[in-house]
């Protein structure tokens, strides 16, 4: 994955802190709940995104 994508699942984590964080401040417990789901898709995006440089990485 490139660049592009790396950028994107940064967006994505820093969007679902923003809504999560929303979501506390309104006592708002779905919209928080959201947040937190869309740090957790983020993270595993980025954790697979790791797992792909790095393979790349030990087949050079």
């Amino acid at each position: 994955m490139g660049l592009g994508d790396k950028i994107s699942n940064k967006a994505e984590e820093l969007m679902g802190k923003a809504k999560e964080g929303y979501g506390d401040a309104t006592d708002n417990e779905r919209v928080e709940a959201e947040g937190q789901a869309d740090q957790a898709s983020a993270n595993t995006k980025q954790a697979g995104e790791h797992v792909k440089d790095a393979w790349k990485d030990a087949t050079k």
